[in-house]
């Protein structure tokens, strides 16, 4: 049986980080929360994020408009938000409501509080490796789990299942960025199971369930399952047949408990890096 990586233990070292860090400054990070509706997963998200923060020692504020506010007033908010001081991160549920166009309102917040690095500057930073802007969560957090079990990836094929603007094709540049030989597949790829079986790496995040079968994946290949469905049962699975890959990788990950705890835990520390960045311009 393939070994877990799981999140939770590199989740409770970056959040034990986080506080000390925080503790040694004396000063405390402020995370605002801002969403479009009020509808129950809405409000389940902004709990999540309240919970975090007051975890790791972080403000947190939320900001709730009425689907129908419109743009201008969402972009107003926003520039409010660039401007104040006790406020160093801006999280954007997303999607948003039809009407609001993403890369406006996206464009909006300030790269330096763009904690979920949606930014088109915090991309751009991404692509060149440079490191003055913020990696994506949930990219960010697949390099720390295999940093944390000893993956290494200088020399390895990676393949990545999904090129979405905000997983799929970050995590790509992120494991280049390691010297790693990297393919992207999709949705539309001929002969998947062709590519993925060739990976010594294999991350998916399509949000397919099911989608990747035991004879997709190569003999002792490290598997990350950043898919996200929910079954006919209610409950929560990833892209991976769990049960049958286990048996022929070397690695993989639970889902729920894989990537998804260290996904928020790099949220924090981002937030951290911005209020630390802020306070030095001071």
């Amino acid at each position: 049986m393939a070994i877990l990586l799981e999140g939770k233990s590199l989740t409770e070292k970056i959040k034990n980080e986080v506080r000390a860090e925080i503790a040694k400054i004396g000063k405390t990070p402020g995370l605002a929360v801002v969403i479009i509706g009020e509808n129950p997963a809405a409000r389940i998200y902004v709990e999540s994020k309240k919970k975090d923060c007051l975890a790791y020692g972080l403000k947190s504020e939320d900001f709730t408009l009425s689907e129908d506010a419109g743009e201008e007033q969402l972009l107003a908010l926003i520039g409010d938000l660039n401007q104040r001081e006790d406020i160093h991160g801006i999280l954007l549920q997303m999607p948003l409501p039809k009407g609001y166009s993403k890369e406006k309102v996206i464009r909006k917040i300030a790269p330096a509080k763009d904690v979920d690095a949606f930014h088109l500057e915090n991309m751009g930073r991404v692509v060149t490796a440079d490191e003055g802007g913020f990696k994506p969560c949930t990219p960010a957090g697949v390099m720390a789990l295999l940093d944390e079990y000893g993956i290494e990836l200088v020399g390895k094929h990676v393949v990545m299942v999904g090129c979405s603007d905000i997983v799929g094709k970050p995590q790509a540049l992120l494991a280049l960025h390691r010297d790693a030989t990297v393919t992207i597949c999709h949705s539309r790829t001929v002969g998947l199971g062709t590519m993925t079986k060739q990976a010594d790496i294999l991350i998916t995040a399509t949000g397919r369930l099911g989608l990747i079968t035991a004879d997709m994946v190569k003999p002792g290949a490290v598997v990350v399952d950043i898919g996200i469905n929910r079954g006919a049962d209610g409950k929560i699975y990833g892209d991976v047949d769990f049960e049958a890959v286990s048996a022929v990788a070397s690695h993989i990950t639970p889902v729920p408990g894989g990537v998804g705890p260290v996904t928020r835990a790099i949220l924090m520390k981002n937030t951290l890096e911005a209020a630390k960045r802020a306070w030095e311009n001071v």
